[in-house]
């Protein structure tokens, strides 16, 4: 890690009027979940158009139940020191939030209260037929495939399939905090999966400033700081950089 370029993200975090931040998978790895597109992951193992789709899903449900099962078991991941860096900057107000790719929850786990969940969350489940919806809590109660407990059609986790739109909530939620921002912390991303990719773009078309965390950097010329390496231990020592006291 080198530490001249620590001190050179964090004078620029502390110059910023407004910072947020982007996460992807790989902001997760570290807590023991692999990234779906990693050999071992998700995709590696079930094809996408077969599992991965609201299509798939109204059409066997149970079928996809199947590979969801196994997905499910990432709400057992706990925060690795990353997440409760990038939490400790908001409590202090120098980050006005965080915007995830990221459907495990790590982030509020670790402390941090305003979360954009780009392609949603695992906390929740509903139910495609009544509408009715159900906790994470209560799901786990249930045997899989589980079922409505208003109307017994198979519930589908509040995540966003391939096929389906980013949420209206999560795109309003987003754009109020990219309006007016000027330095955006990515990490763990691989800058591919749309339309979360356009938003590093988007901060350099405002004049903002962009510092990437990622073992293999992906922004090219739209990152000013490129911090290559752990985003654990990276974000962890930003944090503690950060809470000193300018000059110490």
């Amino acid at each position: 890690m080198d530490d001249e370029l620590i001190a050179k993200a964090v004078a620029v975090i502390r110059q910023a009027r407004k910072v947020i931040a982007l996460t992807g998978a790989g902001a997760s790895t570290e807590s023991g979940i692999p990234d779906f597109r990693s050999k071992g992951g998700l995709w590696s193992r079930y094809d996408p158009l077969e599992y991965g789709t609201i299509s798939a899903f109204r059409a066997d449900p149970r079928k996809v139940w199947g590979m969801l099962a196994e997905l499910t078991e990432i709400v057992e991941a706990e925060p690795n020191p990353g997440h409760y860096g990038l939490a400790a900057p908001e409590k202090t107000g120098h980050l006005k939030g965080i915007i995830t790719q990221n459907i495990d929850g790590l982030h509020q786990k670790a402390g941090s209260r305003t979360v954009v969940e780009y392609h949603g969350s695992l906390a929740t489940f509903s139910c495609l037929t009544c509408g009715n919806r159900m906790s994470l809590a209560q799901v786990r109660r249930l045997v899989l495939p589980p079922r409505c407990s208003s109307c017994g059609s198979i519930l589908k986790p509040d995540i966003v399939f391939f096929d389906e739109q980013i949420p209206p909530r999560a795109l309003a939620y987003s754009d109020e905090l990219l309006s007016g921002a000027d330095c955006l912390i990515v990490a763990g991303t691989s800058g591919q999966v749309m339309p979360a990719a356009l938003i590093p773009s988007r901060l350099a078309g405002q004049g903002g400033a962009i510092i990437e965390i990622n073992r293999e950097p992906v922004l090219g010329h739209l990152a000013g700081l490129v911090l290559a390496g752990s985003f654990a231990e990276i974000m962890n020592a930003l944090a503690a950089e950060s809470s000193k006291s300018p000059g110490t």
